[in-house]
């Protein structure tokens, strides 16, 4: 069925004649009037909206809020990406970039390979780029820790931070993606016992952070109770690291462990037990900052999230700004403005349920 031309004499008798644009954005309006039916089951049911409370936001309206000891003008997280390929260097350049840009935190991806050569300084060496007012933070595996641990060589993490001029270290615990990786390292010691050992032995800021599968009660009840600086949840949702391991394995392997890949922990469950936890624990707590991340595919998702939660807590995000960053800073840099403005819009007018 194709639909009737309009009698744009009709619409003509409609418009403001002092209005240049009216004609077409009426035309406009009629065309696409079909197009923009909504049913119930499409509506995002996480808000109130209130349209009647707010002006429309001034841009760069986002009130600061203080996190790892600096301040953030938004509360976005680059999480941890990547290091040691050839898209490194403008991929980082390009984040760190955007972070100084609109006043957000950045993790950097796996560090490793400065632990015994500078090859590859250039492409994690953006301090410059994010100044120094805001948090950069350098990225270990936790089997990269307890090599250190067992070789009597864990100052040469305070190395590479200064090399860095990083904030402090993110240690990623992935026990399930070690397993899958075809050339993945085994850990002698559970987790927990190596984070306590750094905390013991070096006086830095840490967090820790999970690869994409998050984490459970048992986990975060641990970790909340250390002297963190913060959480990174890298919850399910997201970009599985345990399961892009098992792609890259042979046809059998994939087969037997695919279901154990699946496995793990939405951010919206995570959010859940910490709040239960902070509330079991108590003065017991010891971590206080949260990063969520794992699955946040928007600034609604990262506005509801860090309104949920019962703690100072920003939104992190890696594929999404991946995907920008790889090319031209004027892609990267438009993605990220309409992020922010769309934070600002929710703040204005959305209240979370």
């Amino acid at each position: 069925m194709t639909s009737k031309p309009i009698d744009t004499n009709i619409l003509k008798q409609s418009v403001d004649p002092n209005d240049p644009t009216a004609e077409t954005r009426k035309k406009d309006h009629i065309e696409l009037a079909f197009k923009s039916q909504v049913g119930q089951d499409t509506l995002d049911s996480r808000f109130y909206y209130e349209p009647l409370l707010s002006a429309h936001p001034a841009q760069g309206s986002l009130e600061s809020l203080s996190f790892l000891g600096k301040s953030l003008r938004a509360p976005v997280w680059v999480s941890s990406m990547t290091g040691g390929t050839d898209w490194a260097n403008t991929i980082n350049h390009n984040l760190a970039k955007a972070c100084g840009q609109f006043g957000m935190g950045m993790g950097l991806g796996s560090c490793r390979s400065l632990l015994s050569s500078n090859e590859y300084l250039p492409d994690f060496d953006v301090r410059d780029e994010i100044g120094e007012a805001l948090p950069l933070f350098a990225n270990l595996g936790v089997a990269q820790v307890e090599e250190l641990i067992e070789s009597g060589q864990l100052s040469k993490i305070n190395e590479l931070l200064d090399k860095l001029r990083a904030d402090g270290l993110i240690i990623h615990v992935n026990p399930f993606q070690e397993w899958l990786q075809p050339e993945g390292d085994r850990f002698k010691y559970p987790p927990i016992e190596t984070i306590a050992r750094v905390l013991d032995q070096l006086d830095i800021q840490l967090i820790v952070k999970e690869v994409g599968q998050g984490m459970g009660r048992n986990s975060l009840e641990a970790l909340l109770q250390m002297p963190l600086a913060a959480i990174d949840f890298a919850a399910s949702g997201g970009t599985n690291f345990a399961k892009l391991e098992l792609l890259r394995s042979e046809e059998e392997k994939q087969r037997i462990f695919r279901e154990l890949a699946m496995i793990g922990h939405s951010a919206a469950e995570m959010v859940q037990m910490v709040n239960e936890l902070k509330d079991s624990l108590g003065e017991k707590v010891a971590c206080h900052q949260i990063i969520i991340s794992g699955g946040v595919k928007s600034f609604l998702d990262g506005y509801y999230l860090t309104e949920k939660i019962n703690f100072p807590a920003v939104y992190g995000q890696a594929s999404a700004f991946l995907k920008h960053a790889r090319g031209s800073y004027e892609e990267l840099e438009k993605h990220v403005a309409s992020q922010i403005r769309g934070l600002e819009l929710a703040n204005a007018y959305l209240k979370v349920k």
